[in-house]
């Protein structure tokens, strides 16, 4: 199992943040290695991705759920391989620190399983903490950028 954990202070209130990530197609496009999604229903959704995975170059499917919508601190998620055997879960978590300044938090965890989970998983280790720094940075920077 693979987790990643990355806080941020973003300078507007918490009802901006919870305005851009409680919709995902405002955030789709940010994830790492992201290529596409195709909506199935405003809970439901399937993504592809395209990146490295070590030294290989790979396409993973992935069918995102949302779990959890709490206004205005936290869209909670799972996830699960379609084209891959692995699993996995998070959420971007917003705390107000003042009426102009908002701490974000964005989670995730990916397992992967089967035959190559015992390769995967090691794998996994260092590339999905940077992902959800990636991930959470990029989010608080596109926020900043349409509440200027």
């Amino acid at each position: 199992m693979a987790t990643g954990t990355h806080m941020v202070e973003v300078p507007v209130g918490i009802e901006n943040v919870w305005d851009f990530v409680s919709d995902m197609e405002k955030w789709a496009k940010l994830v790492p290695g992201y290529n596409a999604h195709e909506m199935i229903d405003e809970k439901h959704s399937t993504w592809t991705f395209k990146g490295n995975v070590g030294v290989l170059k790979k396409t993973v499917q992935v069918e995102i759920a949302i779990l959890e919508w709490t206004a205005p601190s936290k869209v909670t998620f799972e996830l699960k391989g379609i084209s891959d055997n692995f699993s996995g879960n998070g959420y971007f978590l917003a705390e107000s620190i003042d009426a102009e300044n908002t701490k974000m938090t964005g989670f995730l965890e990916v397992t992967a399983g089967g035959l190559a989970g015992p390769v995967l998983n090691p794998i996994f280790k260092p590339i999905v903490p940077k992902a959800t720094q990636m991930l959470t940075d990029r989010v608080a920077n596109k926020i900043k950028l349409v509440n200027v």
